[in-house]
Formats: structure tokens, C-alpha cells, sequence
């Protein structure tokens, strides 16, 4: 394997596809949204002209543009951490607590991550419903007596990215509850074994030996976490298309709408520039938390 890696023709072969399919589809189309940047209109129409940085200028004066990053920011801060956080909790009782019929466990709890973004929209669209009949949130809530929290999860611009978010945490954590599931089972046994022995606890072991290494994978999975809630567009789409109003109107949401809809094409390529600063800039911060040590 050693005299493979250090052939030079060998290194080639391995990187030179992937390198070049890279490009081909990250690379290329971030370059030609930013060269987009510099035009106002939409792309061949009579208004597509140079305009220069005017629309960065526009950005920054852009009131629904604050507003979308402002949606982004609290479903970001709401999503990310409850995916992981979620994930760790299922992830440590498939290991500690889940012995009969864990395997059966783990796939129903993975199922979610496999079903069409369509489907659990229109699963939770009737879970929250309140007209004409009550769905089965609030008809849990009227049957424990609780009549008085009835309410329009989705209709209300208080509730409304908060059932989202609930949605998307409940899509997603299977996913991440595999991988740190992963990272515990690479664990050796011994470890553990000589902390019980020294008298941990349980809450000892978590904070003293499991969590210091699961440290990698956590960071890991708050990258992939942030970076897909930073797109936040198809889930919002099917439970509440941006509403009510423009309550859960993600900046994925606002591009998609600026260039679309109202044909300005060279200010959604601003637009998308931001988020893919947003993705790279919050991946970067996140995996500050690394310590090399």
C-alpha cells in the first residue's frame, strides 16, 4: 500500500476524477453565481446589464433580506442542536440501554431519514392541524386535559418555525443518532470497564470519558447539521411554504423567490453567494472547537 501511495501515477488516477467532477460541479457553478453578481435583471431579458456592485450595496439595505437571516438564524440555533443533541441521547441508549431488539430499534428510529421531504410535510401538516378537526397534537393535548394549549401551530407566526424546526429534528436525528452510535461502538471496552471500576458514575462517564471522545464525530455532526439548516428550503416548502407571512422564509426561500419570481437573477446570485459564505465560514467555526490536544 506504502509503494502505491508514493507513485505519482497512482495518486493521479485516485484524484485527478474526483478532482475534476469537483469542479465541474462545485467549483465552476460558485464562480459563475459570483461573476452573476456583477448584473441586474434576469438573464436574457432586455434589463440583464452590467451593474457592478450595486447589488452588494442592495444587500445590506435589503429589510427581507434581514428578515430571512434572521428566520435562518433561529432555525439554525434550534435545528442543529437538537439534531445532535438528540442523536447523542439515542445514540448512548442503543448502547447502554437498547439490548433486545436494537437492531429492529435503530432502523425504525433511521426510517425518518429515508421518506421524501413531501411526505413528512404532509405527515406533520396533519399532526398540527386544528381545522376542521383537530390533529393528533392537539387532540393529545385535549384528551390529557389540556384543552387550553390547543392552538394553530402552523398558523401562527410565533409557532410556525418552531414546529418546523420540531419537524425537521425529528427527520433528521435518526441520522446522526447511527453515526455517534458508530463512534460509541468504537470505544474499547476496557475504558469504560476501568471507570466503573475507579467509581464513576453515570453522569461522570459521560462528561469524563465519552464525551471527551466522541468530541471529533459531535463536531462532525454540527458541521453537517449546520450546513444542511443553513439550506433550509424544502422542509419549510412542504409544511408551511414560507408562512404564515414570511415567518419561516429561509434565505434559501428569498433567493429562490428573487430570481423566480421576480426575475433578478444578478441580486439572488448575491443572495446565494451569502449562504455559501454562511456554510463555509460557520464549518470553519465550528471546527475551531477541535482541540488538536
Amino acid at each position: 500500500m506504502s509503494r502505491v501511495l508514493r507513485d505519482r501515477r497512482a495518486i493521479l488516477l485516485f484524484i485527478v476524477p474526483g478532482f475534476i467532477l469537483y469542479t465541474v460541479l462545485v467549483i465552476l457553478p460558485v464562480l459563475w453565481s459570483a461573476y452573476y453578481t456583477f448584473f441586474g435583471g434576469m438573464i436574457g431579458s432586455s434589463k440583464w446589464s452590467f451593474i457592478g456592485l450595486d447589488n452588494y450595496a442592495r444587500l445590506f439595505q435589503d429589510k427581507k433580506f434581514a428578515a430571512a437571516l434572521m428566520v435562518n438564524v433561529r432555525y439554525i440555533a434550534m435545528t442543529t442542536f437538537g439534531q445532535v443533541i438528540f442523536g447523542l441521547l439515542l445514540a448512548l441508549m442503543f448502547k447502554f440501554w437498547v439490548k433486545r431488539f436494537g437492531s429492529s430499534v435503530r432502523t425504525i428510529v433511521f426510517f425518518p431519514v429515508v421518506l421524501p421531504v413531501v411526505a413528512v410535510g404532509q405527515l406533520f401538516t396533519k399532526i398540527y392541524e386544528i381545522q376542521p378537526y383537530y390533529g393528533l397534537l392537539n387532540s393529545l393535548l385535549q384528551g390529557v386535559g389540556l384543552g387550553n394549549l390547543v392552538y394553530p401551530w402552523i398558523g401562527k407566526a410565533d409557532t410556525a418555525l418552531i414546529a418546523l424546526a420540531a419537524m425537521d429534528i425529528w427527520t433528521a436525528m435518526g441520522f446522526y443518532s447511527i453515526i455517534l452510535y458508530g463512534a460509541l461502538l468504537d470505544i474499547p471496552g476496557d475504558i469504560l470497564e476501568a471507570a466503573e471500576i475507579d467509581g464513576c458514575n453515570a453522569w461522570q462517564l459521560f462528561r469524563r470519558i465519552l464525551l471527551p471522545l466522541l468530541r471529533p464525530i459531535l463536531l462532525t455532526c454540527f458541521v453537517f447539521s449546520f450546513t444542511g439548516t443553513v439550506k433550509m428550503f424544502e422542509s419549510a416548502l412542504a409544511l408551511t411554504r414560507g408562512g404564515p407571512g414570511t415567518a419561516t422564509t429561509s434565505l434559501s426561500m428569498y433567493m429562490y423567490n428573487t430570481a423566480f419570481s421576480f426575475q433578478k437573477t444578478g441580486y439572488a446570485s448575491v443572495i446565494a453567494l451569502f449562504i455559501f459564505l454562511l456554510c463555509v465560514f460557520g464549518a470553519r467555526l465550528i471546527r475551531a472547537f477541535d482541540r488538536k490536544d
